[in-house]
């Protein structure tokens, strides 16, 4: 059992974390690509969390969350809020410890992130996409079954988890890196990002790449407090959530800069990588292709890192 963390964590609590996950995790591969390269005018170094198991980076949250749980809160499972990848998360962290899973999704999550919670066995109840709707639902489950929940994003031991992604992209790109690029939605990646390169990679700036339908992020960067979105509708599916006062925190004191795209070029940089790189990813996942694609007169000559999150789409319903 990993402790319980009341604050971001220390570099000896993130290698603790790396350690005790790995049972639950793969290491992904770094992949790379020329003709992007030529594109960007840089070179770039693809963390493929679009392997991972799961199909995307929240494998690495939500183990991280599960293990920091007593033995007698596991023992009435698990339960969370999402639209689709941490949802597969805490199923899949469930069923690897033996213990009941209990599921909140928004009724126009992907078909294909709420088949595969299904197959992990895990209960989903189903609730109107705004975030009131979400945790009502989400505290009328608790109620119901006990269950610990484990929240996307808002949680430090998450937040741990999520660094692991960007301790290894730092040790197995060929040198350091001049920058490393993640998305942003509810910012657990980013602020975990942040904080393997301020440990494991000084000197390494972080940048982040947002949707400008769903700008909150972008937002709460510059006035300090966290920013709601009037509406969430984006390809980018999975950084529909706004930040936390957690996440937002850790941004601000290690995040270099957000930067947002438009919905075209979410697509444009997704349908890139498929053609380019033969890989399945997300629209959530091209969004810091995009955002480097849009600026890469800013990024011209360096070493960029990429994360990319997640591979889970829906292929009868491409964006492009």
């Amino acid at each position: 059992m990993l402790p319980k963390l009341e604050e971001a964590a220390s570099q000896a609590e993130l290698l603790a974390t790396h350690a005790a996950i790995s049972p639950f995790v793969h290491r992904t591969p770094v992949l790379t690509s020329q003709s992007i390269d030529d594109m960007l005018g840089a070179s770039c170094y693809f963390k493929c969390e679009n392997f991972q198991k799961i199909g995307a980076f929240k494998m690495r949250g939500g183990a991280s969350a599960a293990l920091r749980l007593s033995e007698s809160e596991r023992l009435k499972g698990l339960a969370t809020h999402s639209s689709g990848n941490h949802a597969q998360a805490v199923a899949s962290a469930a069923k690897a410890m033996g213990i009941p899973a209990y599921i909140v999704m928004p009724e126009d999550a992907p078909k294909v992130k709420i088949e595969a919670v299904r197959g992990y066995g895990a209960e989903i109840t189903f609730c109107p996409n705004t975030p009131e709707d979400r945790q009502a639902e989400l505290e009328r489950v608790v109620a119901r079954t006990g269950a610990a929940f484990i929240h996307p994003f808002d949680d430090y031991g998450v937040i741990a988890g999520q660094a692991t992604a960007a301790m290894e992209l730092i040790e197995q790109a060929e040198g350091k890196l001049d920058v490393i690029m993640c998305p942003v939605g509810g910012g657990g990646l980013l602020a975990g990002t942040a904080l393997a390169a301020h440990y494991f990679s000084p000197g390494t700036k972080v940048l982040a790449g947002e949707p400008e339908k769903v700008d909150d992020a972008y937002r709460s960067f510059q006035s300090g407090r966290v920013e709601r979105n009037l509406d969430n509708r984006t390809v980018a599916d999975g950084l529909r959530t706004t930040l936390s006062d957690k996440t937002l925190g850790v941004i601000r004191e290690h995040v270099e800069d957000i930067w947002l795209v438009s919905e075209q070029e979410i697509i444009d940089a997704m349908r890139l990588v498929w053609e380019r790189m033969k890989i399945i990813i997300e629209p959530s996942c091209s969004v810091p292709l995009a955002a480097a694609l849009k600026h890469k007169d800013r990024l011209s000559g360096l070493r960029i890192g990429i994360i990319l999150t997640g591979g889970n789409v829906d292929v009868n319903k491409l964006p492009f």
